[in-house]
């Protein structure tokens, strides 16, 4: 079987494995919605306003996709690491990486369809009208931006075991969260935070999906950052990666 072929049936498996858990499908898919419910929709500044609705529904999308990328694919990891079958199944003949890749997909899958209920609570009660083409924009972007957090994703589960990537995904997903401007506006923040803030990948991956959203454009410097933050990330995570796999299924 090809690589994209194993990949396409760990994906499948993934999907069925986290289907079986109905409590996980409907924390992963409520969640981002529920934030956006207690954090936004209070506030009717921002959900009269066309383009800060905008803003707040797009972060809430990067969210989404940042929880997805570090939960999913994290703990899972972890998880799968500390099974005996996993052992077994990484000496086997085929592609490594085609059992990241299955469950890099499978994450994508729930962050979309986690996306389908903000965006239906967003357009009923809030003003917000992104055009058609600013609105597909968006939607594309934050797909191609969740790839750092996945990396991030990648490296705790190789690195940590299934308690201790409970913790870590936990406090990384709430200082990246804050840090990237998706619970308050960046411009809320004082200039020293911002600084800190312009320098995550989660705040260069909001401005490159609010810039697209509400068709004010994609600021450059977000571009590059995540850009070298993809490459760092992704080379770190392959290392770890093989080196897992060098010392424990060998």
């Amino acid at each position: 079987m090809s690589t994209v072929g194993l990949a396409l049936v760990h994906t499948r498996y993934a999907l069925l494995e986290t289907v079986r858990v109905p409590i996980a499908v409907i924390g992963t898919v409520a969640f981002p919605t529920l934030a956006f419910c207690l954090f936004v929709l209070p506030q009717e500044v921002i959900t009269r306003d066309s383009e800060l609705a905008t803003s707040a529904i797009a972060s809430m999308i990067v969210f989404a996709f940042m929880s997805a990328g570090l939960f999913s694919i994290g703990l899972d990891l972890a998880t799968q690491r500390a099974k005996p079958w996993l052992p077994y199944l990484r000496t086997l003949p085929g592609s490594p990486g085609a059992r990241v890749a299955g469950l890099v997909i499978s994450t994508l899958v729930t962050a979309i369809v986690a996306m389908v209920p903000l965006l239906l609570v967003g357009a009923l009660f809030t003003q917000a009208r992104p055009g058609a083409a600013d609105a597909l924009a968006g939607v594309g972007l934050v797909i191609v931006t969740a790839i750092p957090s996945m990396l991030i994703g990648v490296i705790i589960g190789t690195t940590a075991g299934p308690k201790a990537a409970i913790a870590i995904t936990q406090v990384a997903m709430f200082l990246l969260a804050f840090g990237g401007g998706l619970f308050l506006p960046p411009v809320l923040f004082p200039g020293w935070l911002d600084a800190v803030s312009r320098v995550l990948p989660i705040r260069q991956a909001r401005e490159i999906v609010v810039g697209a959203a509400t068709g004010l454009g994609v600021p450059l410097w977000a571009v590059l950052g995540l850009a070298a933050w993809t490459v760092v990330l992704g080379v770190l995570a392959v290392w770890l990666y093989r080196r897992d796999q060098g010392r424990r299924y060998r």
